[in-house]
């Protein structure tokens, strides 16, 4: 169409009559406004069509996006699940010592008392959170192709509510490793609770008439006010911190599967 306008110009160009010139004049400026404007509507349509691919080929790597952070965070989630589970287990343990300390009532015998030191001080706590995808997005800047505002902005926060876990988990370990220091000496025993968890040990441990026992410590103030602060720590670590940090992973989750087509 743009050819035949310019056809037509070139034709009103060509001749040269001597009346009717301005007439002629306002046809060729006519049609010469004519092929401005569909150059421009050329224009217009080839962008709108490339913006439609562009958008088609924005949201199709949006999907992608938001499968795989589905994946990582349902991991998560399922990872946070099971460390809730282990971090309670450990300050009912915890708890459990503190309520035989010093109590006439209640008396643990030396295999009792080195199971509860086992499982509660056995495993160190610390989230390992599937991250690999949004720290990838992160860094190239991709998380702007995530649309849905909230889910956006709640995603830019993970990493520093992680940061905030991780700082906690470290108060946790240096609790629960002045715990475990009191079993470094020679008035208590690592080896006997060993022992008395690890009955089929593969290790041939010499055999001592009289094993090391750990029962003085339900005695000590400096062990009562160690597994205090231990249990006061891991407590805190559930309610303050692994409680909050389900409910925005849980959030995080719904606002992805929404956006899921």
């Amino acid at each position: 169409m743009i050819k035949y306008f310019r056809r037509i110009r070139l034709k009103l160009l060509s001749e040269n009559p001597p009346a009717g010139r301005t007439s002629k004049f306002s046809k060729y400026l006519l049609y010469a406004i004519g092929e401005i404007v569909l150059v421009v509507i050329g224009i217009l349509i080839a962008v709108a069509i490339n913006d439609n691919q562009q958008n088609k080929k924005t949201l199709e790597k949006e999907q992608t996006y938001l499968i795989g952070l589905q994946e990582e965070f349902l991991s998560s989630q399922q990872k946070l699940t099971e460390l809730i589970e282990v971090n309670r287990q450990n300050y009912l343990g915890a708890k459990t010592i503190m309520e035989n300390i010093s109590n006439p009532n209640k008396s643990l015998n030396e295999k009792q008392f080195s199971e509860l030191l086992f499982h509660s001080f056995s495993s160190d706590i610390y989230f390992n959170a599937n991250n690999s995808l949004l720290s990838e997005m992160v860094n190239s800047g991709s998380l702007k192709d995530i649309t849905n505002n909230d889910l956006r902005i709640q995603l830019t926060k993970w990493e520093p509510t992680l940061e905030d876990i991780a700082r906690q988990e470290e108060e946790l370990g240096i609790q629960r490793a002045k715990v475990l220091d009191m079993f470094r000496t020679n008035k208590n025993s690592i080896k006997t609770i060993y022992e008395q968890t690890n009955p089929n040990s593969e290790i041939n441990f010499h055999k001592n008439e009289t094993s090391i026992s750990n029962l003085n410590l339900l005695e000590s103030i400096e062990f009562e006010n160690n597994i205090l602060m231990f249990y006061l720590t891991s407590k805190a670590t559930e309610t303050s911190h692994y409680q909050p940090l389900m409910k925005e992973l849980n959030s995080i989750l719904e606002l992805i599967e929404d956006e899921i087509k």
